[in-house]
């Protein structure tokens, strides 16, 4: 094994990937040999990375700031690259990555189609046994927000619009699983980073800054188009993402899917529930073709002519996609969980 390939079984190595082919076919299109040696050194300074590498500080800067862009390293300090280390995770290196690549088209469509097969070979049957032991959920559903502002009792942690109003700065990037998946054609942009997340999309240049009014307008695309809001499962804090989550791509609800791992083990349900007036359903289907928890069906009711909609309650995950696009104004939420439904404090 050459001195190259050392480095990027041990950055692998760090994810718990040191076997994996295709893992490294990964690493070794993100950075180059000499890129791989500066990033297996981290953390250290420019200066100290120049000397162990026989490298000229120049050189080491220009990489730096290409890893960095290209969403290999991040920094502590976005301003002025001081702190550099090496992707935590895999999700990780999967999210930055994937938000910009900085490859042509070309070798873009390569590179996502190597995550895609390594998700569905490799790194999915891995993260299905990891929620599979889950006790207490990290994140939870918010509903669309259209589906619940006129229900009493609403807290800031149950409304969209709350729990991105205080978020300084705002950016939107494309969903990096949907970008490799491509298994809907769902709104692409639309994964928001909040504060500090924000920050980094921003400097990266993998994000647009938006404002809040801004953000509101990509929730109202995202709740027509059928994504559901996952958050952290707590009621308290200062989040850095809010994704918008589909089950034909997203690299948490897909394994899930392909394993028939339970969805509480992903995410908890929200405080609401999904009701159903039949004598108003028309039983048009709607309903039963955005819901992503299986949770409606269309059934004869006694003493009418028409199917109508009947929501399974121990299925519904209360995210509202149904009632928004419900045109007779059958379906409607209904608050059915306590407060202390949501934690208040991030579990362990």
């Amino acid at each position: 094994m050459s001195i190259e390939q050392d480095a990027y079984t041990n950055l692998a190595a760090r994810h718990n990937l040191g076997e994996s082919k295709r893992y490294r076919q990964i690493l070794q299109m993100l950075m180059t040999p000499a890129q791989a040696q500066l990033v297996v050194q981290l953390p250290a300074t420019p200066e100290e990375l120049s000397q162990k590498t026989k490298t000229p500080l120049a050189q080491v800067n220009k990489d730096l700031e290409e890893l960095f862009l290209r969403g290999v390293i991040i920094p502590r300090n976005f301003q002025t690259r001081e702190g550099y280390r090496f992707c935590r995770s895999t999700e990780q290196l999967h999210d930055a990555t994937q938000t910009m690549t900085r490859f042509d088209k070309a070798t873009e469509a390569k590179y996502f189609a190597l995550w895609d097969e390594f998700c569905n070979k490799e790194w999915y049957p891995e993260v299905a046994k990891t929620y599979a032991t889950r006790e207490i959920p990290l994140e939870r559903i918010v509903p669309a927000y259209k589906a619940i502002e006129k229900i009493p009792g609403i807290q800031p942690y149950d409304d969209v619009r709350e729990l991105i109003r205080l978020a300084d700065p705002i950016s939107v990037v494309p969903c990096p699983c949907r970008r490799h998946a491509q298994q809907c054609n769902k709104p692409m942009d639309v994964c928001l980073q909040l504060g500090r997340g924000g920050e980094y999309a921003i400097m990266r240049g993998s994000g647009k800054k938006i404002s809040y009014t801004e953000a509101i307008k990509v929730m109202d695309e995202v709740e027509d188009g059928g994504e559901v809001h996952i958050w952290p499962n707590v009621a308290t804090g200062a989040p850095r993402f809010m994704c918008n989550c589909c089950d034909d791509c997203c690299i948490a609800w897909v394994p899930l899917k392909q394993n028939n791992i339970p969805h509480e083990k992903r995410a908890a349900k929200s405080r609401f529930e999904a009701i159903n007036d039949q004598s108003k359903c028309d039983g048009c289907q709607v309903c039963v073709d955005r819901c992503m928890f299986d949770a409606i069906e269309i059934v004869k009711v006694p003493g009418s002519k028409k199917m109508k909609a009947q929501v399974d309650p121990e299925k519904c995950w209360g995210c509202g996609l149904c009632v928004i696009k419900c045109e007779p104004n059958a379906l409607s939420m209904k608050l059915v969980r306590p407060p202390q439904h949501i934690p208040g404090a991030v579990p362990a």
